[in-house]
């Protein structure tokens, strides 16, 4: 009986063990389940806030480099990418070796020396120019330990490119003015040191003295004109307007000027009607056809032609005869105060305005401009204009 009541303790016993190992197994199986679970959330928060943390950074229209305290790429963003023209993984890399720019890595090396670098204009070692500003600052800890690097760029590029025009034309402005202010003083000093009780030498300073004052004014209008067709001030005011006919105004209003040289001035333009503004492309004309008597050969001729293109526009040209316009100059003749030839330009008078005002008011109609030449061939100039459209 005593055997009997030990061998069923012993069962039960063991039953109890299996079952309560079964229960733990089980219990143990779902900590490690739940744990698992923990650990994959734990995960994708961890790359879900990486990812939003890239998405804010490639949001950025400043560059963004992260470096870690071994002065590894953490993070670029897409804007310092394209600033740098980069297309692969930089992470892990140094900036020596992903960029292989050592003006760079001096400067993480001053950032690492001073805590911090602001304001910094690097340019960029290409053919282009570009140049970037730099802010950059150490990372640290809550113990003070350096923890990484951050920079960022800002592209100058523009502002560069705008200084250097504005210092272009301060410079030409100032030269323009200067030469014929020169001159009106030189000959009023002489004037007043008794050249004006030689009636025949005071009337020839004072012509010279007259067509010095007419070239300041039409600089300074053409100053103002130019000024206003850049700030958008001047407002087109749109009419039919037939071509031919303003060519053939334009013509005669050259006639004396074209006579003067024996140039000989040819309109093969058909009736076409643009919407445009009459007195500005009377503008336009003027100044092509009289750059075209200018610097055209004695004895030459000027052609104005034109017709309607395929997408609905007009084409017109006005052609010369003259030495053409070497190919590195074609893209620059309508920069402001630009000359070819600058002291054969000065001689023949004007400011150096006339085409950067036509490619002005072209594009003020929706149109566009552009030049052809080769030299010794002659130059032809090309600018486009909407057709009237028809009701």
């Amino acid at each position: 009986m005593w055997l009997s009541l030990f061998i069923l303790a012993l069962a039960a016993a063991v039953a109890i063990h299996f079952w309560w190992r079964a229960k733990f197994n089980a219990q143990q199986g779902q900590r490690t389940a739940e744990m698992e679970n923990f650990q994959r959330r734990q995960q994708q928060t961890s790359v879900d806030a990486k990812a939003q943390q890239q998405v804010l950074f490639n949001s950025m229209l400043e560059g963004l480099l992260l470096l870690d305290r071994h002065r590894k790429i953490y993070l670029a963003n897409r804007a310092f990418k394209n600033l740098f023209g980069l297309k692969t993984e930089l992470r892990g890399k140094t900036v020596l070796e992903a960029l292989r720019f050592h003006e760079l890595d001096d400067l993480v090396n001053q950032v690492e020396a001073k805590g911090q670098v602001l304001n910094y204009e690097l340019k960029l070692p290409d053919l282009s120019e570009r140049w970037l500003q730099v802010n950059a600052a150490a990372i640290f800890d809550s113990a003070g330990e350096r923890e990484g690097t951050i920079l960022v760029f800002h592209d100058l590029t523009r502002l560069k490119q705008l200084e250097r025009t504005r210092e272009e034309f301060v410079a030409n402005v100032s030269h323009e003015l200067r030469t014929p202010l020169s001159l009106i003083k030189g000959y009023v000093e002489t004037l007043l040191d008794g050249a004006r009780n030689n009636p025949e030498v005071a009337e020839r300073f004072l012509k010279i003295i007259e067509r010095n004052t007419q070239r300041l004014d039409l600089l300074i209008q053409d100053l103002l004109t130019i000024s206003a067709l850049e700030s958008e001030r001047i407002k087109v005011d749109l009419q039919p307007v037939n071509l031919r006919t303003l060519v053939e105004k334009v013509f005669s209003d050259l006639k004396l000027r074209a006579e003067n040289k024996q140039t000989k001035l040819l309109v093969e333009l058909p009736e076409l009607i643009a919407t445009a503004d009459a007195n500005r492309i009377d503008q336009v004309l003027a100044n092509l056809v009289d750059n075209a008597i200018k610097y055209g050969r004695a004895n030459g001729k000027v052609i104005v032609g034109g017709k309607k293109t395929d997408d609905g526009k007009i084409e017109v040209f006005v052609q010369d005869d003259g030495p053409g316009i070497p190919p590195e100059a074609l893209d620059r003749v309508f920069e402001r105060f630009y000359r070819v030839d600058k002291a054969r330009s000065r001689d023949q008078g004007g400011t150096g305005l006339g085409l950067s005002i036509v490619k002005h008011i072209v594009q003020a109609h929706g149109g566009e401009v552009w030049v052809r030449s080769e030299p010794g061939k002659g130059a032809t100039f090309f600018f486009t204009l909407p057709a009237e459209v028809a009701n």
